[in-house]
């Protein structure tokens, strides 16, 4: 985690190194114990609840940047990612939308026209991990992270709950032209577990019969030789995504009609 000297350089100098009124915010879907859930982080500094996101250097991309920020946030860097929207309708993000979220003394001690006080518009990205390979990093924007149920979810500040809202959305139309579900599961996996996916992205029941042969007749599927052992009499196969079938289903945009 960076130090309390290195917080103060980048209020009163990161425009130097970033745009100062664009900014990326990551919704992160995680599947685990058959929910979808979402990071969250905890911004100390206003003592609230928001997305983990950060700001774009000046001589980066867009797809860069938000690498970049995922990669700081979780340490992964192979994952699915898509911009899906951007912010700034909002009314916390117009002028003296600092005054509801920054301490009151901010003003004095960094000047009224400090970089972080003006209006920002904000590039929504959402982002597919594995659950349990993340590995969750602090820094002076973000102390704590906690996973939540996309269905539970606390009031947070500016408007991310909006920004989830759009990202869930976008994800369950795409999830019908995209095969995403290779970056929530683990490597290998049971038809009902992957099943059970979509069922909770979607939110609504899939008829068992027709869901894998859906995905089996895109080629993305492979059907291992190994079980799982799940009960005395229950031992299903297992199942593992052909990588470069599954490239070129993305590529394509096919249409799955579930």
């Amino acid at each position: 985690m960076q130090s309390e000297a290195e917080l103060i350089d980048f209020i009163k100098n990161g425009y130097k190194t970033y745009f100062p009124q664009v900014t990326i915010d990551c919704v992160i879907f995680g599947y685990h114990d058959q929910q979808l859930k979402v990071l969250l982080a905890r911004y100390p500094w206003i003592n609230g609840w928001g997305l983990p996101g950060g700001f774009i250097k000046i001589e980066e991309t867009l797809s860069q940047a938000s690498v970049r920020i995922l990669k700081e946030r979780t340490s992964l860097d192979d994952i699915f990612l898509q911009q899906f929207h951007t912010f700034g309708d909002d009314e916390d993000r117009l002028a003296h939308w600092h005054l509801k979220y920054f301490p009151h003394d901010y003003k004095e001690m960094f000047g009224a026209d400090n970089w972080l006080l003006k209006r920002t518009i904000s590039i929504g990205y959402y982002a597919l991990v594995e659950f349990s390979k993340v590995e969750l990093t602090p820094d002076f924007f973000h102390d704590e992270f906690e996973w939540h149920n996309v269905t539970d979810l606390p009031e947070l500040l500016f408007d991310h709950n909006e920004i989830i809202e759009k990202a869930l959305a976008t994800m369950r139309v795409q999830i019908y032209h995209q095969p995403i579900g290779y970056k929530l599961l683990a490597d290998k996996f049971t038809l009902p577990e992957i099943h059970m996916l979509y069922e909770t992205i979607l939110n609504k029941k899939l008829d068992r019969r027709n869901f894998p042969n859906k995905l089996m007749a895109l080629g993305i599927l492979v059907k291992l030789e190994e079980k799982r052992k799940i009960g005395q009499h229950r031992a299903p196969f297992l199942y593992e995504f052909n990588k470069e079938k599954y490239e070129e289903a993305l590529k394509k945009d096919v249409v799955i009609v579930f």
